[in-house]
């Protein structure tokens, strides 16, 4: 008899859920085995910021699916194994605490790792980073006696922390070396918005400036910033980006940039290994260039995408990226590509929300960024995927109906 060939998924998160899914849907009849470093099955990652940190969510309201659902796939689990390092000539993963595993054909969704900061200090108890929910757990249960929270880095994880800190009732200052949060993702229109909008929440914002030391006696007590300044804080919880988690195949034939390169398909320079997610830098077909996108949408379906492939299935992963971020009484929701604009047009309230920014490229819409404005979801992401010219004023007029625009030009 001939033995079946064994796929194993190696990251048990969003990626990973959706890939094992995907994978059985599209007739893998050969074994399954989803590899996670955590002790819990595959959860729901972006409220952990927001409603698990504010207590509106629980952790049982995170977990995808129950236990059954891995099981009904005939999907082994495989939770508290954190991998070491990926065997390429032997096809194994070489496991942190020993042992090994066997693969015939290997999925990587390991995602992102947040970036450390390595100033005087930031190893003092009361410094938390935020990625996994044994992470979140720590973070809500210290803002819960904290007074004074200071959060570093003021893009997506660290002004939504912000948010959920101060909806709380929690002291905060939030500090970074750029002009705006979320600058570099949404631009200077809306990234001063976002600064208005934490202020008027009370938020001590403090932009342009850098934390150059921490200082505490067996705790965090106080920050100093480059301009000498010292402010109190007994919290800090650091957010300045991720890194790919790439360790995994660092030594190997896996080629890797930003991330590890892949192809339309999520399929490596190496024959059966593929990676996707977080964790992957791919050629986008429509586009012809490399793309690295660390959000949650992407996460899962391009693990999906990959997991057809693997299964016989493939098809060319081209996708209109998005994520969202909720702030206060705001949502943000985003579609575009992550490459260079040269302009930007406002539409709706241009002092504050709810206002839609277009991104625009040689006159050609690349992204969109609405706030508070739902109905316009569906136009813009069309005008997107079409690369459609138009006219600056007619973006920019309430009156033009986005629709009649999008009339006619590709769908989701």
């Amino acid at each position: 008899m001939t033995p079946r060939q064994r796929c194993v998924i190696l990251g048990a998160g969003v990626g990973g859920h959706f890939a094992v899914q995907a994978l059985r849907e599209a007739g893998y009849d050969g074994e399954a085995t989803l590899v996670g470093a955590e002790g819990v099955r595959p959860y729901d990652r972006p409220p952990l910021s927001k409603a698990f940190l504010q207590g509106a969510k629980t952790a049982d309201g995170l977990f995808f699916k129950p236990p059954e659902f891995y099981r009904e796939l005939d999907v082994e689990l495989r939770l508290e194994a954190p991998v070491e390092r990926v065997d390429i000539e032997s096809h194994r993963l070489v496991l942190s605490g020993g042992g090994s595993m066997p693969f015939d054909t290997l999925l990587i969704v390991t995602g992102a790792s947040p970036i450390r900061l390595r100033q005087p200090g930031f190893d003092l108890p009361g410094v938390r980073y935020l990625r996994s929910l044994a992470d979140a757990e720590a973070l809500r249960a210290d803002l819960q006696r904290a007074g004074r929270v200071l959060v570093v880095g003021a893009g997506f994880i660290g002004s939504e922390v912000t948010a959920s800190a101060r909806a709380l009732g929690r002291e905060v200052t939030l500090v970074d070396l750029l002009e705006a949060p979320m600058v570099r993702a949404i631009g200077d229109e809306l990234g001063r918005r976002y600064a208005e909008l934490h202020r008027s929440h009370g938020v001590d914002l403090r932009l342009g400036a850098s934390v150059v030391e921490l200082r505490g006696d067996g705790h965090v007590e106080e920050a100093v910033l480059a301009d000498g300044e010292s402010l109190a804080c007994d919290l800090v919880v650091v957010g300045v980006g991720v890194r790919p988690e790439t360790s995994v195949v660092a030594g190997t034939p896996v080629a890797v940039g930003r991330g590890i390169l892949v192809d339309e398909h999520g399929a490596t320079n190496v024959p059966g290994v593929y990676a996707a997610g977080d964790v992957a830098e791919w050629v986008h077909p429509a586009l012809g260039r490399r793309l690295l996108v660390e959000h949650f949408d992407n996460a899962g379906m391009q693990a999906a995408s990959a997991a057809r492939a693997v299964a016989g299935q493939p098809e060319s992963y081209a996708p209109v990226p998005s994520f969202w971020s909720d702030q206060y009484d705001t949502t943000l929701q985003y579609y575009g590509y992550p490459i260079p604009w040269d302009a930007v047009v406002l539409r709706g309230d241009l002092d504050g929300f709810p206002v839609t920014a277009f991104y625009l490229a040689e006159g050609r819409v690349i992204a969109a960024a609405m706030v508070n404005r739902p109905r316009e979801h569906r136009a813009a992401r069309r005008l997107i995927a079409a690369g459609a010219a138009v006219d600056p004023d007619a973006l920019a007029d309430p009156a033009t109906d986005l629709r009649a625009l999008a009339r006619g030009l590709p769908g989701e």
